[in-house]
């Protein structure tokens, strides 16, 4: 009988967080994944090493790093046969938490190889897909300091909300946004935009907008506040999940959204953690293609993924 090659290529991200705090993670996974199983490391754009795997005839292709490495994958594998597996290996790991994956790499594995692929839609902003969320504002800057955080003393979680902690206390002044929800135009200042597309991120703070998720909405959330003391009464009500949707955020559930930031051309964007300077306008859209993404069995007597 012909021998079969390995049909799940692992694409690890050697410094994401959980490589970096718990070394051979990835090798503990791939002996569960056993022979069906190739692991490629990469240093540059994950969407690209995920295209040449996709090239490779690759069945299943894994993610093994954080939101960012993941969304990069997705990015590539949107629209195509190869389903997307995850390996939660990075700092807060929210799109494999809302998928029911186990965050232990051995235990993330087995539940690959037992789970099964389902179509997901996901969003895109400028062409890129993105899982979890994009944001402009005060959020790329607080990604910007947590990275250098990272770098100086390792990438743990309380170190991230340090690192938010030191980006709003030197917060400066708002933005002036011209914004397209669907058909309704309007204009804002505001510190931060942020547009969530995981219902599970927005459980995680007491945010409401879940059943907008699930009918291929987008949840946008408009901060009102403008001054420092006004950011931290809200990343506080954030902690503590009690945050008024009338008097800190402005909600609103579209499909589309256009953004454009009054004197700029380019800024800073943060999209599944990683931040990126892109043109203007920020366009905003449920992807024309779905996405196969491996969930794990669910348990008889819940129906909820394990």
């Amino acid at each position: 009988m012909p021998v079969r090659g390995p049909d799940i290529c692992v694409l690890s991200n050697p410094r994401s967080g959980t490589a970096l705090r718990n070394p051979g993670a990835v090798e503990r996974a791939m002996q569960v994944f056993g022979p069906r199983a190739e692991l490629r490391a990469f240093s540059g754009d994950p969407a690209d090493e995920a295209m040449r795997a996709l090239r490779d005839g690759f069945r299943i292709i894994v993610a093994a790093g954080g939101d960012g490495t993941v969304a990069g994958v997705a990015h590539a594998l949107a629209g195509t046969d190869t389903a997307l597996g995850v390996l939660p290996m990075g700092t807060f790991n929210y799109f494999a938490r809302g998928l029911g994956l186990p965050e232990d790499a051995e235990a993330a594995a087995k539940a690959i190889l037992d789970g099964s692929a389902h179509d997901i839609a996901v969003g895109t902003l400028n062409g890129r897909v993105f899982l979890n969320n994009v944001s402009i504002g005060l959020y790329p800057a607080i990604l910007e300091e947590r990275e250098a955080t990272y770098a100086r003393y390792g990438r743990y979680r309380i170190l991230a909300h340090i690192a938010s902690l030191r980006t709003i206390l030197r917060f400066q002044r708002p933005y002036r946004m011209d914004i397209l929800q669907d058909a309704t135009r309007h204009r804002i200042r505001t510190p931060m935009l942020f547009v969530a597309r995981s219902a599970y991120q927005l459980d995680q703070f007491g945010l409401e907008g879940a059943q907008a998720i699930s009918d291929d909405r987008f949840v946008l959330f408009l901060a009102h506040q403008q001054t420092r003391l006004g950011f931290l009464r809200l990343a506080w009500r954030l902690v503590r999940r009690k945050v008024d949707h009338g008097r800190d955020v402005l909600v609103s559930t579209p499909r589309r959204i256009a953004v454009s930031v009054r004197g700029r051309r380019r800024i800073s964007v943060a999209l599944d953690g990683e931040k990126l300077k892109m043109e203007m306008p920020l366009r905003i859209r449920i992807a024309d293609h779905q996405l196969q993404v491996i969930v794990p069995p669910a348990h008889p007597a819940t129906g909820k993924t394990a």
